[in-house]
């Protein structure tokens, strides 16, 4: 099963300027290289079989004729392969020359695409030779011994590969204001390639790869660009054969420039994403103008053969791999945090922050947010009232580093335990201190967050919610417990990246005795505390080997969620970019826990106190995330159960 994935090839062959004997044989050498590496497009640059810098060659019947037998012998070449082929050659048509793509599939010829934006400034004199799309009258031609639509609105549709639409412009096409691509994508084009001859001069290589991971985004296709190589030189001008693959503005593959024999990039797309990214928009919709344009689509059979997913699959979704863009993800996620507070601050005239210190992750963040937030309004740290209550399972640790962390921070600091006030209550309600279960616990998160709300209203404050994105998708937190606040500054941090985001604080924001704190805070297990230490005073209750690790409910997280997958294909992607660090029934367990705790735990998502969103993946039930909270997750888990069976076997 593919789950949706497709293989493409960015092609540059070695040519000789007008000999299409030669260029095709290399042409053919790529197609049959591509097919065993089981690809399903393959794109060519532009005029190819020809050379693009043939100029007033291009007037030669000679080199036409030849570019037409140069076809055919491709024609004939395609009928052993599954693989669309598009090809750039200039092509005659009635009194005018084009310079055109042609698109083959086994032996017919579905389908040509003229240029329609022609350079003809600096370097480039394409209007010399060539004749725009803009000039046909006629929507079809007969080539090769083939009648067939000769448009740049032609759209080529697959009948058995879901969600593949192929639109082509060409070169210069793209660098236009209006990039037939546009059209191409508003009218059904999930892939579009184009076949080029882009000569390399300084900063091009840059704005090149600038201008095709945009288009790529605001089209949210895949977008296969291939360029001519260093055969294609002459006189004035050089060619580097840069090719790129981009999927929706993330890049896939890129090759080296200036390679010097026939250069294949392979780029594995995610088809479905592209057609998930699009159901949540509504800008890809016909309109009357596109009507006007008069779209023809092709539809053709295809059946590419299975392939190996050797497309890098990252195991940390939210956290860039990149040390620079994380440090600069991590800087902005804290503004948009500590502004966000500052304004709720202002605009409800509160006097104070609150919130509980526990030395856990997600107070030690929320305590920070709240001391960037209050000197933005120019306020001294202790109106910040950091309150910790040690319960039954608080170990030294934890509670050391949380008085430090508010003393070292300067904020007014609190210490109430919770211990004698549970005890109370757990008698009240008869029952058994001794019983260790989600009462006991639950008592004490509850207890906790009286405590703040009571001190919020002695102080005219606010409770400051600590709770993270990944507890909250699985239900991870006391309802009318911790769940609760009066705004959640981590309510759309994901527990992967909150760590990265204390570390930056820590090396970027902080004092040498407040980083100290901060690293060992980091190097603590993540744990409620809500059970006795162990005879060594040490952490009982660790949640990961509750619930499960982080890293993988946050990988699942983020593909439910933004891309909507099914369980086989997010089970699927968990094995590629977490082989060799959890085995495949580690993965399979914990997908269930993570659909059973998602689906059976909405009811406290539908209940979320304001809390500022920062990433495209957030659960607020006023904005990105609107459930039932009495869904049933069946289908989901009983698909589950057959990946059981399937691993069982």
């Amino acid at each position: 099963m593919n789950h949706h994935f497709f293989k493409v090839c960015a092609a540059t062959p070695k040519l000789a300027i007008g000999d299409c004997h030669y260029n095709t044989e290399q042409i053919i050498t790529c197609i049959r290289e591509a097919a065993k590496q089981k690809v399903g497009l393959i794109v060519f640059p532009e005029l190819c079989i020809t050379g693009y810098t043939c100029a007033d060659l291009f007037f030669q019947s000679t080199l036409l004729e030849e570019t037409k037998e140069s076809v055919k012998r491709i024609l004939k070449e395609s009928h052993a392969h599954d693989m669309l082929i598009v090809i750039g050659a200039p092509i005659g048509y009635e009194d005018n020359l084009y310079n055109t793509a042609l698109v083959i599939l086994k032996g017919e010829l579905l389908g040509i695409v003229p240029k329609t934006y022609l350079p003809n400034y600096g370097e480039f004199y394409e209007k010399r030779w060539f004749h725009s799309a803009h000039d046909i009258q006629e929507t079809t031609i007969t080539y090769c011994g083939f009648i067939v639509p000769f448009s740049p609105y032609i759209l080529f549709k697959s009948k058995d590969i879901d969600y593949f639409t192929l639109g082509v412009e060409i070169c210069e096409d793209l660098w236009a204001i209006m990039p037939p691509s546009l059209y191409h994508a508003l009218s059904g084009a999930t892939v579009l390639v184009n076949p080029s001859a882009s000569n390399e001069i300084v900063g091009k290589e840059s704005y090149r790869r600038d201008l095709i991971a945009s288009q790529s985004a605001r089209t949210m296709c895949a977008y296969i660009y291939t360029s001519s190589g260093i055969y294609e030189s002459t006189t004035d001008l050089a060619f580097s054969g840069h090719r790129l693959i981009y999927e929706n503005g993330y890049k896939i593959a890129e090759s080296q420039l200036f390679e010097r024999d026939n250069s294949l990039l392979y780029g594995i797309i995610d088809l479905e994403r592209i057609y998930k990214e699009r159901m949540k928009q509504n800008n890809f919709k016909h309109s009357s103008l596109l009507k006007q344009l008069g779209y023809q689509t092709i539809e053709f059979t295809l059946q590419p053969p299975s392939f190996e997913l050797d497309r890098f699959v990252d195991p940390h979704p939210f956290v860039p791999k990149d040390k620079r863009m994380r440090h600069a993800r991590c800087k902005q996620i804290f503004a948009i945090q500590a502004h966000s507070l500052a304004r709720r601050m202002e605009h409800t005239k509160s006097e104070s922050l609150v919130l509980g210190i526990s030395g856990g992750l997600d107070s030690t963040l929320a305590l920070l947010v709240c001391v960037k937030a209050v000197a933005i309004l120019g306020k001294s740290p202790e109106q910040i009232i950091g309150v910790t209550m040690p319960g039954f399972g608080t170990t030294d640790r934890t509670y050391n580093n949380a008085l430090n962390l508010m003393k070292y921070l300067g904020v007014t600091m609190k210490e109430i335990s919770i211990v004698p006030s549970v005890k109370q209550h757990l008698l009240d309600i008869e029952h058994p201190i001794e019983q260790h279960n989600v009462t006991y616990e639950n008592a004490q998160a509850r207890e906790r967050t009286q405590i703040l709300m009571d001190l919020s209203n002695k102080y005219n404050g606010i409770v400051v919610g600590t709770g993270d994105l990944s507890e909250l998708a699985l239900g991870w937190a006391t309802y009318n417990g911790d769940h609760m606040s009066m705004y959640g500054v981590n309510a759309s941090i994901p527990k992967t990246l909150v760590r990265y985001l204390i570390d930056y604080v820590a090396q970027e924001e902080s004092k040498q005795e407040v980083k100290d704190i901060l690293l060992d805070i980091l190097a603590t297990p993540v744990s409620p505390e809500l059970l006795p230490p162990d005879e060594k005073g040490e952490i009982a209750q660790i949640t990961e080997d509750i619930v499960g690790p982080y890293e993988i409910h946050d990988f699942y997280l983020y593909y439910v969620l933004r891309c909507g997958y099914s369980p086989s294909k997010n089970y699927y992607l968990a094995k590629q970019a977490f082989k060799g660090i959890y085995d495949d029934a580690t993965l399979l367990k914990w997908l269930k826990t993570f659909y059973r705790r998602f689906f059976t735990q909405q009811f406290k998502r539908s209940c979320l106190p304001d809390g500022p969103k920062v990433g495209s993946v957030c659960l607020s039930p006023r904005g990105d995330w609107r459930m039932p909270s009495d869904a049933s997750s069946r289908i989901w888990l009983d698909e589950c159960e057959r990946l059981s069976e399937e691993f069982s076997k």
